[in-house]
């Protein structure tokens, strides 16, 4: 790694940070790791999905391999962890690497879920009752919690961390985006969605915010797609799967999908664009193979 310490210096902007993504081999992850740190960017985000690999293991490779990046779990299914092993999990991270770590925790996807035969027939109990769990073990108290969905009796850690490390909530529906309100130190967005629709959940997270009286940080975290290229047509080509996948699961025109896309100093203003709408970090998914120059144009524009 460079011993630039103009390089190696976070920007004077709200956060930006950069997936590994699922797609690429898992033994590229500590030079990528590397590589993004090198760029200034602040955060690297790993994911779980079903059948690619597990994010437990990817963040402590990305930790170990770095030495100021932020790591980031986008995210966690709450059917696949009991909260008491999920939070002994993360108190190891957290002391090991205090304040370079914060753990997203979601519904999982159903159909996967239901392969698995972790299917939950309560999903938002489930997701909330596992948020508070973790949340209290973290900060070293004792958790005791007869739930709809979960049951856990005078369980406290032996070896909690010092800095508890930011446990947020991956959602997308108005009541699961409540929820995180409620219960999580945080939201993250999935991609696709743009300002809009910030100023859409922003207005949920506020509300459950409000019923339970939470006065602490919530951090806003919105994925994206990063689409770098000179040529409009390469763009047009390279994103239209994307725009296709995400029309259809966020059930929105094919048109309002939003991505990070354009060449690099457009692809900085759609950044500032969800800086702009609320979100506190944006974390860029690079398309295709050539992610670490797209990262690179985009954060030297940002830094412009």
């Amino acid at each position: 790694m460079t011993n630039d310490p103009m390089i190696n210096e976070p920007l004077p902007r709200p956060r930006v940070g950069v997936m590994f993504d699922r797609d690429r081999k898992p033994e590229e992850l500590p030079a990528f790791a590397r590589a993004v740190e090198e760029y200034r960017a602040d955060d690297l985000w790993v994911v779980e999905d079903l059948g690619w690999t597990g994010s437990i293991g990817s963040a402590t490779l990305a930790l170990a391999a770095t030495e100021r990046l932020r790591v980031g779990i986008g995210i966690l299914p709450a059917p696949l962890r009991n909260p008491a092993l999920l939070a002994m999990e993360l108190a190891n991270l957290a002391r090991v690497f205090p304040g370079r770590f914060i753990a997203g925790v979601g519904h999982g996807v159903p159909e996967w879920m239901a392969q698995v035969g972790a299917a939950s027939p309560t999903p938002l109990a489930l997701l909330e009752e596992t948020i508070t769990v973790v949340r209290t073990l973290l900060r070293g108290e004792t958790a005791t919690l007869d739930g709809r969905t979960v049951h856990i009796d005078g369980v406290r850690l032996v070896h909690p961390p010092a800095e508890p490390p930011r446990i947020v909530s991956g959602v997308v529906r108005p009541r699961s985006l409540e929820l995180s309100g409620r219960a999580a130190d945080g939201t993250v967005m999935a991609e696709g969605q743009g300002p809009a629709a910030i100023a859409a959940a922003l207005g949920h997270i506020a509300k459950g915010r409000a019923a339970a009286g939470a006065d602490r940080p919530h951090e806003l975290i919105v994925f994206t797609h990063l689409c770098v290229a000179d040529d409009p047509e390469h763009v047009a080509t390279a994103s239209a799967p994307v725009r296709d996948e995400y029309s259809e699961w966020l059930g929105i025109p094919r048109e309002e999908v939003f991505l990070a896309a354009g060449d690099a100093a457009t692809a900085a203003e759609r950044v500032r664009a969800l800086w702009d709408a609320g979100a506190e970090t944006v974390v860029l998914r690079p398309v295709g193979e050539d992610a670490l120059p797209q990262v690179r144009a985009t954060l030297a524009a940002l830094e412009r």
